[in-house]
């Protein structure tokens, strides 16, 4: 009993300094948390979706850990994968971060977690089905550096669509590496302005997250949220540049060819109506946009105008967890109710990701005690006669049934319909004004729909 009582008493010692230890850990982690909350690592997130193609996707990120010279992370996001990916992933060393989804959230969704996830200063959404390349990733950061009006970068390759495909001397991607490491010499006149970028490997800055926000998840499985992504940057007034001195190779568009033609056909039929639901003629948009409000993209300068200028005044929105905001004169004013139930009679309130959010600078807190109360909140500036957050449209039965929203003297249209339903404009609150009336008042910036989150911790 002597004997097992001394050895009971010899870890006395050692138990108190494990729990020393233990607590001085604890207390420098969460010391360390707290002054490095917001900060991000001074690299860049490699953010691959992936869904079913396990194979595929060791060996995408085998050459990201082969040929990528810049401190990076890779964030893996897995769409309900039936192919052993779970875990595989679980396998791997901490270099390596995913999140296994309980259901397909589709591409938009997968990189939306991704992105939500991701630590670096800089951020690249790549396909699970590409291999990259020496100096893939140095040249395209040369390029979006060159220039900070340049919001996205992309590489070139062997297959996709657009400007970004080339012509390369390989057939069997066993050969490809020495093409690669040829090609992919530092060479800035190879870089180019463009329209459109695909979403197979896009390079940006963290900053976009706030200026543009997420991915929209109304588009469905894949196709048409790159597209619908690049319009918004656009808009904005950033560049979109190919980095035509990086190339990786591209086995192409492998997830949606794993959907049965059946149901790719309607997937993709059902994004394009939702695209032109949204955006009607976007290219047109854009071009209009820029030539009549020349001074608000002077006034916002390189970085763009943010995604908050495009949506209209006077509107309540909320976070996921229903925080609820009253937008007015480019701030969020946080409500506070005097009765939580009163949170229903708002609705419907629009939703923002906290990246958007966090974009608007906040305003004065306001204090409801009825819901009649948020009504005085819309009393401002007159045009015509007319308050400041009203709905007009043109009178005539000839003119097209536009909508618009009165702002500071100006007239904002609602791009398509879409836009004004997303927004929850009431028919029945609408002036109607003479054609003469409503050209008479200069145009303004026009109000879109914001992206739609299906995810709930965006």
């Amino acid at each position: 009993m002597n004997r097992k009582t001394k050895k009971q008493m010899r870890k006395t010692p050692r138990v108190t300094s494990f729990q020393e230890g233990f607590q001085q850990g604890y207390d420098q982690g969460m010391t360390h948390g707290i002054h490095s909350y917001g900060k991000w690592m001074a690299g860049t997130s490699i953010v691959i979706p992936t869904y079913n193609q396990m194979d595929l996707l060791k060996g995408c990120i085998a050459s990201i850990q082969a040929h990528t010279a810049h401190p990076y992370e890779i964030v893996v996001v897995d769409n309900a994968s039936t192919d052993g990916t779970a875990d595989y992933l679980r396998s791997l060393d901490l270099n390596v971060r995913y999140k296994v989804l309980e259901r397909n959230l589709g591409f938009a969704g997968g990189v939306n977690h991704g992105l939500m996830m991701a630590r670096g200063q800089y951020i690249v959404i790549l396909n699970n089905d590409v291999v990259v390349t020496p100096g893939w990733l140095t040249n395209m950061l040369s390029c979006l550096d060159s220039d900070a009006s340049i919001a996205a970068v992309g590489p070139v390759t062997n297959y996709i669509g657009g400007e970004q495909q080339i012509e390369v001397p390989y057939s069997d991607v066993k050969d490809m590496l020495p093409f690669a490491e040829r090609f992919n010499k530092p060479d800035p006149g190879k870089w180019k302005y463009t329209d459109r970028l695909v979403g197979f490997c896009l390079l940006f800055r963290r900053e976009l997250l706030y200026d543009i926000g997420y991915l929209d998840e109304g588009y469905r499985i894949g196709n048409y949220e790159d597209d619908d992504w690049m319009i918004r940057i656009r808009l904005s007034g950033r560049k979109l540049c190919i980095a035509g001195d990086s190339f990786i190779h591209h086995f192409g568009s492998v997830s949606m060819k794993s959907i049965e033609n059946s149901q790719f056909e309607e997937t993709n039929h059902r994004n394009a109506k939702f695209y032109e639901a949204k955006w009607g003629n976007p290219h047109q948009l854009i071009q209009e946009t820029r030539h009549t409000n020349g001074a608000a993209y002077e006034q916002f300068g390189v970085r763009g105008i943010p995604s908050y200028q495009f949506y209209p005044d006077r509107r309540l929105v909320k976070t996921s967890g229903s925080k609820l905001y009253w937008l007015q004169d480019g701030h969020k004013h946080p409500l506070e109710l005097q009765d939580a139930h009163q949170a229903a009679v708002f609705n419907p309130a629009v939703r923002l990701s906290y990246y958007e959010l966090q974009s608007i600078p906040t305003g004065d807190i306001i204090q409801l005690h009825t819901p009649e109360e948020l009504q005085q909140q819309q009393a401002g500036k007159m045009t015509i006669g007319i308050p400041d957050g009203s709905i007009v449209t043109d009178s005539s039965p000839e003119a097209a049934q536009h909508l618009f929203q009165l702002k500071d003297g100006k007239r904002r249209l609602f791009i398509t319909p879409h836009a004004a339903e997303c927004w929850g404009i009431d028919q029945q609150d609408i002036y109607e004004l003479t054609t003469e009336q409503l050209q008479s008042i200069p145009q303004g910036l026009p109000i879109i729909a914001p992206p739609m989150l299906i995810s709930p911790i965006l």
